[in-house]
């Protein structure tokens, strides 16, 4: 059932209306119900994975929650009777048992993820290894499929079940209410990834009908259908075909094809967040943004702190951190600074723990070599990036240049060639393909091909490009203008027949030419596939 479905129009309707006709305390139970009735059409078999994942943090959870209680309690009791290293002795003892139930749970979630996601990766570079050995044995590919959304539950689930052992939350009891946090159905689709402590409050609260949120709510969802399925899936085709014939389509048209995929990446990513928490907010529930404008980022390292915003956190709180300061790490930096000297030994474990956290992103985006040299080229880029400090301070001390808008403006356009240039992995899937087509982009003579109509042989007439310009526009200027204020709230100050003319031409607009018109399909949103 995807969000751009009449099946999902329907059943998000009917939701509403139940959840704000029964009783207020059972709110959070049909929101259970509706979260595994559309995750149940996915296919069944997907819901075996979804319970897993939530059961067995759930049971690790709570067997930490209660040795910690315990543990209080014991020192509580015995607190005269024990030394200062008696306790710190018991503590660190009953540290460890803890430590292996939280390493248990995530083991059991992780490794389930690895199996449905990384097996066939496995095999194929196991058969790629024994191919250069000249073996004739291969291993067959499993027929596995890919749960929808399960990379985002198991995250969310491995966050929570971390944050309990480090006594950030409370491990809930009752385990329906945990089950709505691991499934919330909105966010099971491409996120965010939300922790325990900034979802929980607003699903098991009752939500009293407000016009105003929910107004605003389906006025958001609107605004994630546009860009969705007006600019992003409209652009689908040109970039496809684009990618698809990279024999007829190189040099200038890899360009073209670059500029074409960051719009269309950038409206299917954020439209899709859009209806995510106009979703949630209807209903009277908070969820976190997770893109804040990225494309004004005046470097790769602000980017990354825009863009998909809750998934950069989970990497950095639950992956960088404790690596950076494990024992191995600690270890690493005393033998590297003895070694090495200060001036590089100190970088060495920095610049492991960051190639750990993008080698995880990269894989986390898919079971293939070119998400891992995408993740590695990021990392590269943000650790010379980093290096270059004192130049870019020296640099800017004597040319007195920043501050300015045009060299503002330059810097956005360099971050955001960067991105593009790096995305041409996630692209073409391909890494020798990728290197190859980047490098005839550099030495492109077709530049004028761009010019002579070529373009409209690309899928997309003049019409479409008119729509995908004036729509690009408009997000724009929604950029620009939600900086100093929302938005919605600018037009609900405006008279009622206005407003009524913005949001139902907008609501004409996503009929006429979005995806359910003439000659198009809606297509999944991208992060379905994790």
């Amino acid at each position: 059932m995807l969000f751009t479905s009449y099946a999902f129009i329907a059943f998000l309707a009917v939701l509403i209306l139940l959840y704000y006709l029964v009783p207020k305390k059972w709110q959070w139970g049909l929101l259970l119900l509706g979260s595994y009735v559309f995750y149940y059409f996915s296919g069944w078999t997907n819901l075996l994975y979804l319970l897993a994942a939530t059961a067995t943090t759930y049971l690790t959870a709570l067997a930490i929650g209660k040795r910690q209680a315990a543990e209080k309690a014991y020192l509580a009791e015995h607190k005269a009777s024990m030394s200062r290293e008696e306790r710190k002795e018991w503590k660190a003892a009953e540290k460890t048992k803890q430590r292996r139930l939280m390493v248990l749970g995530i083991m059991l979630a992780i490794g389930m993820l690895a199996v449905v996601k990384y097996t066939n990766f496995t095999i194929a570079n196991i058969n790629g290894v024994l191919s250069l050995f000249h073996s004739g044995k291969q291993l067959s590919f499993l027929n596995i499929i890919l749960p929808m959304g399960i990379s985002f539950y198991v995250f969310q689930s491995v966050g929570y079940l971390i944050d309990v052992y480090r006594g950030k939350t409370e491990a809930e009891r009752n385990f329906f209410r945990y089950a709505l946090f691991v499934s919330f159905f909105p966010q099971l689709v491409q996120g965010p990834i939300s922790r325990f402590d900034d979802l929980a409050e607003g699903l098991y609260k009752e939500h009293p009908f407000e016009k105003k949120t929910v107004s605003f709510g389906l006025q958001r969802v609107l605004w994630g259908y546009f860009k969705k399925m007006v600019i992003a899936d409209r652009l689908l085709g040109a970039v496809t075909t684009i990618i698809g014939a990279p024999e007829t389509y190189h040099g200038a048209f890899v360009f073209a094809g670059m500029v074409f995929y960051a719009v269309e990446l950038y409206c299917d990513f954020t439209g899709g967040i859009d209806i995510t928490i106009g979703i949630a907010q209807t209903l009277g529930i908070g969820v976190k943004e997770n893109f804040e404008r990225p494309y004004f980022s005046k470097d790769l390292k602000e980017f990354w702190n825009r863009w998909h915003i809750t998934m950069g956190s989970w990497f950095t709180d639950y992956i960088f951190y404790p690596v950076s300061v494990s024992r191995f790490m600690l270890n690493t930096s005393r033998w590297s600074r003895k070694h090495l000297g200060d001036a590089v030994g100190k970088r060495v474990p920095v610049y492991l723990s960051c190639f750990i956290v993008w080698f995880a992103t990269g894989i986390w985006h898919g079971a293939s070599w070119n998400f891992i040299v995408w993740g590695l080229g990021n990392c590269v880029v943000l650790l010379i990036s980093q290096e270059l400090e004192p130049f870019y301070r020296w640099f800017h001390a004597h040319t007195k240049v920043e501050g300015k808008r045009w060299w503002d403006a330059f810097r956005i356009g360099r971050t955001l060639l960067i991105v593009s240039t790096l995305r041409l992995f996630d692209c073409y899937r391909d890494v020798p393909l990728t290197i190859r087509m980047f490098g005839s982009m550099v030495s492109a003579r077709n530049w004028a091909d761009l010019a002579n109509g070529s373009l409209l042989e690309l899928g997309l007439s003049v019409q479409d490009y008119a729509v995908v310009i004036a729509g690009t526009a408009l997000i724009l200027l929604v950029s620009l203008l939600q900086r100093r204020k929302s938005v919605r709230e600018r037009i609900a100050g405006l008279a009622y027949p206005l407003r009524f003319v913005i949001w139902y031409g907008l609501f004409l607009i996503v009929l006429i030419f979005g995806a359910y018109g003439i000659g198009f399909d809606a297509s999944q949103f991208i992060y379905n596939q994790f």
